[in-house]
C-alpha cells in the first residue's frame, strides 16, 4: 500500500495535523534566537513538514532525534536526493548530483575515500600548531584597528581577515587574492541571489583553483593543496575540495567571531566575567557562543529506508530538515538554553554537525575563535557597539547567519 502523508501518523497514535513549512524569520525580537515560530514547534522533537515543492518529510528539532539521524547512515547527504525546505530563486525543483570534490554531498564509499585523505590535515594537534599563527595575524590586525580608531566596523577589520588569513595559508592560497574569493563566497552562500549570479561566483572560483593546482603540481609549496597533490585526487576533485574548504574557512568563522562580539556586548555580565578569566572561561565562551548562535543552519538528509527515530518512523524517500538552532537550544539537553551563559558545559552541541560529515575544520575554527576573543576584549577593554543593537545590519537571506557590518568604538587612552 503506498504512503499516504496525509493519513494518521500510526507511529505517534494521533491524527495528522496540516504539517507546517519551516520558519527562518530570526529577527523577531533577540537576533540571537531562533524565529518564534521555530520555537513553538519543538514541543514535538520530530515533526512532520512540508517542503518547498510540496513534499511532505520531517523536522527534527530535539537534540537526540538530530543527533541520531546525523550519526545514521540510512540518512543520505546526497543532493539529488533531497527537497528544499524552502525556495530559493533559480534553483531547480530537483536538485542535480554534487558537483566534483564537493563531499558535503556525498555517502559512503565516495565520501569516505575523500574524508580519508583530508582527515590527516586537520588533526587538534596540526590545528593547535597553528596557533602562534592565529594570534600574530590578531595582533596585526589589532594594531591596525587602533592606529585607525577609535572607531571599526569589526567584520571588516578583524572577522573577515583573520580567518582568511588562515585559510589561505592553510591551503597555500595567495592572501592578496582575498578580496575577490570573499565576494563570490558571499554571493555563494547568498539566498536572495539568483541562480546565475550564485552560479558564475562558483565557476569563478573553481576556474582560479583549478590554475592554482596545475600551478602546485608543477611547483609544490608546504600547503594542504600542496600535500594532496600526491594523492590520487584528480585536478577537478583538488579544485572541487579547495573551493569547499575556502568558502567555509572564509565565511563561516568570520561570521561566528562578529556575530559572537555582539552576542558578548549585549550580555555584558558574560562579558564581564570573560574579561576577569580569560585563560579559564575563552574555550568554554566559545563552545557556548557556537551552541546559542547556531550560524549554519539547517541540515538536510533523506532516509535511504524505512527509520524509526524517537518513536516516529520516517519513510524511505522523505528529507528531514535538521534544525541545528533548535537542536542546540532544546531544554531537555541544555538547561535554559535561550540564556548565553560562558559557564555552561556546552559540548555536544550540534554546530559542527556530527557524524560522518562532522566538519573538518572545526578545530581550526576553535583555535581562532578563542584566540580572536581573548586578545581583543584584553585590547580593548571598554570596546562597545557605536551604534544601538537594533540598528547592526543581520545577513536575513544567507545559509550563514551573520551581521553584514558591526560598528563599534572603545576609550583612547
Amino acid at each position: 500500500m503506498p504512503y499516504d502523508p496525509t493519513a494518521a501518523d500510526t507511529t505517534s497514535g494521533t491524527t495528522a495535523e496540516e504539517p507546517p513549512t519551516l520558519p527562518t524569520d530570526r529577527h523577531t525580537g533577540c537576533p540571537f534566537d531562533p524565529p518564534a515560530e521555530l520555537t513553538a514547534l519543538s514541543d514535538q522533537p520530530l515533526r512532520r513538514l512540508r517542503y518547498a515543492d510540496g513534499h511532505t518529510g520531517r523536522l527534527a528539532t530535539g537534540h537526540a532525534a538530530a543527533r541520531a539521524i546525523l550519526a545514521d547512515r540510512r540518512f543520505s547527504s546526497r543532493y539529488e536526493l533531497l527537497h528544499m525546505p524552502v525556495p530559493v530563486p533559480g534553483m531547480p525543483a530537483e536538485l542535480p548530483p554534487a558537483p566534483v570534490g564537493d563531499i558535503t554531498g556525498l555517502d559512503a564509499p565516495e565520501h569516505t575515500r575523500y574524508r580519508r585523505l583530508l582527515t590527516g590535515k586537520f588533526t587538534v594537534r596540526r590545528m593547535r600548531r597553528l596557533t602562534e599563527r592565529v594570534e600574530r595575524f590578531t595582533t596585526e590586525c589589532l594594531d591596525a584597528m587602533e592606529r585607525s580608531g577609535p572607531t571599526a566596523d569589526l567584520v571588516e577589520a578583524l572577522a573577515r581577515p583573520v580567518p582568511a588569513l588562515m585559510i589561505c595559508e592553510l591551503l597555500g592560497v595567495p592572501y592578496a587574492e582575498r578580496e575577490r574569493f570573499q565576494s563570490q563566497v558571499a554571493t555563494i552562500f547568498d539566498q536572495a541571489a539568483d541562480a546565475e549570479a550564485r552560479g558564475g561566483a562558483y565557476a569563478a572560483l573553481l576556474q582560479y583553483l583549478n590554475e592554482l593546482v596545475l600551478a602546485k603540481r608543477a611547483d609544490p609549496t608546504d600547503d594542504l593543496l600542496s600535500d594532496l597533490t600526491t594523492s590520487d585526487l584528480t585536478d577537478e576533485e583538488l579544485a572541487g575540495i579547495g573551493g569547499l574548504l575556502l568558502a567555509a574557512g572564509l565565511d563561516t568563522t568570520a561570521n561566528m567571531l562578529a556575530l559572537g562580539t555582539f552576542a558578548l556586548l549585549s550580555n555584558p555580565d558574560q562579558l564581564q566575567a570573560l574579561r576577569a578569566d580569560p585563560g579559564c572561561l575563552a574555550e568554554q565562551a566559545v563552545e557556548e557562543l557556537l551552541r546559542y548562535l547556531s550560524v549554519a543552519d539547517p541540515i538536510l538528509r533523506s532516509a535511504l529506508e524505512d527509520v524509526e527515530v524517537e518513536g516516529r518512523l520516517i519513510r524511505a524517500g522523505e528529507t528531514v530538515t535538521v534544525s541545528v538552532q533548535a537542536a542546540n537550544r532544546d531544554p531537555r539537553r541544555f538547561p535554559d538554553p535561550d540564556r548565553l551563559d560562558i559557564h555552561r558545559e556546552a559540548t555536544g552541541h550540534l554546530s559542527f554537525g556530527h557524524g560522518a560529515h562532522q566538519c573538518l575544520g572545526q578545530q581550526l575554527a576553535r583555535v581562532e575563535m578563542t584566540v580572536v576573543f581573548r586578545a581583543l576584549f584584553a585590547r580593548f577593554p571598554t570596546l562597545r557597539l557605536a551604534v544601538p543593537p537594533q540598528e547592526v545590519p543581520l545577513r536575513e537571506h544567507s545559509n550563514i547567519y551573520g551581521v553584514i557590518s558591526l560598528p563599534v568604538t572603545w576609550d583612547e587612552e
